[in-house]
């Protein structure tokens, strides 16, 4: 993963320095450079992750994948799928699942809706605030249960609204709920 090539910086200039509108065809273009990027108010946004941060992000998809696809339950993706949310903003979540009631296809640009589930797995440059705006925005939008994970503190939080709030401890395991019932990933399995 090295720097923005040309075009790539041309356009995160152009939309730091305009209001210009950002086209879907410049977001994909950046996405392919291996760093996740949003649209948010507006705005192109990075968020750079580590490879502590990709493993887990692999381990949990796969853990869901595995869950979801033989009960053929939905969809599972990973943190280069972009919702575009009621509000406008294409969040990409470090892993997803939307159940198979409202995505009867997969189409090839962006999903124009929430996901069911939302899972965020914090990177040290993560800011407490704009993790907490995300949270709320995906509640909003109808996303059914979000799970912020904390490798650091060894610690997850788990969000059915903004005042249904669980704290997840080392011991403490993933739980699917009444969206993905008998799903359990045990916290330590993702943070070994």
């Amino acid at each position: 993963m090295g720097a923005p090539s040309a075009d790539d910086s041309r356009i995160l200039e152009s939309v730091a320095t305009t209001t210009r509108t950002v086209a879907d065809e410049d977001l994909f273009r950046l996405q392919r450079d291996g760093r996740k990027y949003e649209l948010v108010d507006g705005e192109i946004r990075m968020s750079p992750a580590g490879a502590r941060h990709g493993e887990i992000s692999v381990h949990l998809t796969a853990a869901l994948l595995a869950f979801v696809s033989p009960k053929r339950l939905g969809d599972v993706f990973d943190s280069s799928t972009g919702y575009r949310l009621p509000g406008g903003n294409v969040r990409s979540p470090d892993a997803s699942f939307v159940s198979s009631k409202r995505l009867p296809g997969v189409p090839e640009g962006f999903l124009e809706l929430a996901p069911d589930l939302a899972v965020e797995v914090l990177s040290p440059e993560d800011s407490p605030r704009e993790v907490l705006d995300k949270v709320g925005e995906y509640l909003a939008a109808g996303v059914r249960l979000v799970w912020v994970i904390d490798p650091r503190a060894a610690h997850a939080v788990s969000y059915r609204s903004l005042t249904d709030v669980h704290g997840i401890g080392p011991d403490g395991s993933l739980d699917g709920g009444e969206l993905l019932p008998g799903f359990r990933c045990p916290l330590s399995d993702l943070l070994g």
